[in-house]
Formats: C-alpha cells, sequence, structure tokens
C-alpha cells in the first residue's frame, strides 16, 4: 500500500499477529472468514432497526458500531497483507471500472446492476 499510515498500521498488525504467534492461523482462508464473521456482528447492530433510524445512532451504539468497522478494517488489512494486495490501488481501479459499467446519464437514480442496462 502506497499510503503510510495505512502501511504502519499493516505493519503493525503484522507485528502484533506475531508477537503472539497468531500468523499460523491468519491464512487467507481464515482471514476471509473472520472478515465475514465481524461483518455479520455489524449488521446485527442494524438488524429490525428502522433505516431513517440508522442515520443517528446514540453514542454508545455508535461506539459499538465503529469498534465493528475497526473489526473489519483489521480483517480486511491482514488479507491484503497475506495476499500481497496493494488495496488502495486495485480500489483506484474497480473505481475505474465501476466508472465503466455505471455510467451516470444511465444509472443515476438506478439501484440496477450493471449487466441489467
Amino acid at each position: 500500500m502506497q499510503d503510510s499510515e495505512v502501511n504502519e498500521l499493516m505493519l503493525a498488525l503484522r507485528q502484533f499477529a506475531k508477537d503472539r504467534d497468531w500468523e499460523q492461523f491468519h491464512s487467507p482462508k481464515n482471514l476471509s472468514m473472520a472478515l465475514s464473521v465481524e461483518a455479520s456482528e455489524l449488521l446485527e447492530h442494524f438488524q429490525w432497526v428502522p433505516s431513517e433510524a440508522t442515520y443517528k445512532l446514540a453514542d454508545a451504539k455508535h461506539k459499538l458500531v465503529s469498534y465493528e468497522l475497526a473489526d473489519i478494517f483489521i480483517y480486511l488489512l491482514r488479507l491484503c497483507d497475506q495476499l500481497d494486495v496493494d488495496l488502495l490501488e486495485t480500489t483506484r481501479q474497480k473505481m475505474h471500472i465501476n466508472e465503466q459499467r455505471y455510467p451516470v446519464d444511465k444509472v443515476k437514480g438506478s439501484s440496477k446492476k450493471y449487466s441489467e442496462y
């Protein structure tokens, strides 16, 4: 990753896992499963809550949601580290692809998938 702060965080997470001898558990398979679990834990905070209410969370709920997002980010960074993925560059590439798939003049205000246009 090119961003120095993200790179520093990735290195710190790598060291955190190494210090605890957890690298043996951090295979791409295990990290992707952990990422999915954390994403599900995030969803749990919004389950059965009206959509409008999800924009203005109580302070305690906001903190819990923030921690779930951090857990997701941690596993995502570990997975990128293990697979040698430059997430920032790949995201830029994916945004370019999405711009081609979803031209503003065709998709504005629509939630259809690109294959439906």
